[in-house]
């Protein structure tokens, strides 16, 4: 399992009750449902990873998360865990709020744009930056937003919501291994991960 989504499982308290949004094939939901004994559902846009969930025996729904939450009463999940997704959403806000509706908290992660190996591409090269973490070129990716650490901070507290708890993490090895990052994390980490709530 990719190392964010270690981090992340070490943050869901075991018995609760999770939804993954753009869960992919569904390393996370398996590892919580099967080692940590939560309740889990997943949403995933892609035919293929719902696929792989059955196959896993886990229980997903193949929709847009956007829509799809709507659907949720208040307070249906302990967590709501938006992975690596954020920055491909058109409404962040308005997402977050929903999620926050339907779930006490919420894990969202992302790959931080402010990576110094992002700022040495824009300043050297004067072009968008691509790394492991940030693959597309600007006219292909599916990222339609770029976030960093800092920004993701000033948001959550403009928004009126918490940071319960964050992570600022270093990967390698394809996302498999990793590091925690303490000391100048807005300049070194390759990804954010945020526990939010009201």
């Amino acid at each position: 399992m990719r190392f964010d989504l270690e981090v992340i499982s070490s943050w869901i308290k075991p018995g609760s009750r999770v939804l993954d949004l753009g869960c992919g094939t569904g390393d996370l939901l398996y590892h919580l449902k099967n080692f940590r004994d939560v309740k889990t559902t997943g949403i995933d846009f892609e035919e293929t990873n719902i696929s792989r969930c059955v196959d896993l025996g886990l229980s997903v729904i193949q929709g847009d998360i956007n829509e799809e939450v709507q659907d949720y009463a208040d307070h249906a999940f302990d967590y709501v865990i938006l992975s690596r997704t954020l920055q491909q959403v058109y409404e962040p806000g308005k997402l977050l709020k929903d999620l926050l509706r339907i779930g006490d908290k919420v894990v969202v992660s992302f790959p931080n744009f402010s990576h110094w190996s992002c700022r040495l591409q824009i300043f050297l090269q004067g072009r968008t930056p691509t790394t492991n973490q940030l693959p597309y070129t600007w006219y292909n990716s599916p990222n339609i937003r770029v976030i960093t650490l800092k920004d993701f901070r000033s948001f959550v507290k403009d928004s009126g919501f918490k940071i319960i708890k964050e992570a600022a993490i270093n990967t390698q090895k394809e996302d498999l291994h990793g590091n925690v990052i303490h000391l100048l994390p807005n300049l070194r980490a390759t990804y954010g991960i945020f526990l939010i709530g009201h």
